[in-house]
């Protein structure tokens, strides 16, 4: 990790499914793949995808949040 490295780690913030906040919690740790768009079903994220960022925290009478950041995972090197 360095200076300026951005994670994202959920959380469940309720009982459904669609208040899990990551897709390691909507797969119950792999346990149980996700369907994507198309029909692919996936349980972690893998080499050459693609990932957006948001967040925000709301308040009465104001928002606040750090826009999308996006990157794309790569494939760890080949040490020696």
């Amino acid at each position: 990790m360095r200076t300026g490295d951005l994670l994202g780690s959920g959380t469940i913030s309720g009982p459904e499914k669609d208040a899990y906040g990551s897709l390691l919690e909507l797969t119950w740790g792999g346990a149980n793949p996700l369907t994507l768009d198309g029909g692919v079903q996936r349980t972690f994220i893998e080499d050459g995808d693609t990932l957006t960022l948001r967040g925000h925290a709301q308040g009465d009478g104001y928002r606040i949040g750090f826009g999308a950041c996006t990157g794309t995972i790569l494939p760890a090197p080949d040490f020696p």
